[in-house]
């Protein structure tokens, strides 16, 4: 695989684009879709059945709304913690080499090894790199050059 390197800015359109491109293949779970009702039954059983002061239950019933709000505005409320963090509008410098992939910013450094990379999933915008351990990266298609994008998916196909 040829060496390659390139810079770009953690924007808040690059991130999007993580979003947009990852969400179809996230990992669904009925916890997530249940918790919201769990904890507001929970609240509401605490406000209703105990002598205790209501701190507790108005707690719960809070935080089932907090969630209920983060289930449907999903996709903002990721974006928006992303553009707090402190990695926001930053450059990013990522080298391809034999050995696999690295980014670097000013703030984190992370390196992927082909090695550890179980599968990639190709989009169609860019490709996600899922790690043995689990983990995901996703990277856009416009960083690199054709030849290189497509040999990297046919590293893994």
């Amino acid at each position: 695989m040829q060496a390659f390197s390139t810079q770009f800015t953690l924007s808040r359109e690059y991130l999007a684009e993580c979003f947009d491109q990852t969400s179809p293949f996230e990992k669904k779970s009925l916890l997530k879709k249940w918790f919201p009702a769990l904890l507001l039954l929970a609240g509401l059983a605490l406000l209703m059945f105990t002598d205790q002061p209501k701190v507790a239950g108005s707690m719960l019933i809070g935080l089932a709304i907090l969630e209920l709000i983060h289930l449907r505005f999903k996709r903002t409320w990721w974006l928006t913690r992303q553009m707090w963090g402190r990695s926001s509008n930053s450059e990013v410098k990522l080298s391809v080499s034999e050995e696999g992939i690295e980014t670097q910013n000013p703030y984190t450094k992370t390196s992927l090894a082909w090695s550890d990379v179980e599968t990639v999933i190709e989009t169609e915008l860019g490709f996600i790199l899922v790690a043995k351990s689990g983990g995901r990266q996703y990277l856009s298609k416009s960083l690199f050059p054709a030849e290189l994008v497509s040999e990297i998916l046919a590293k893994f196909n």
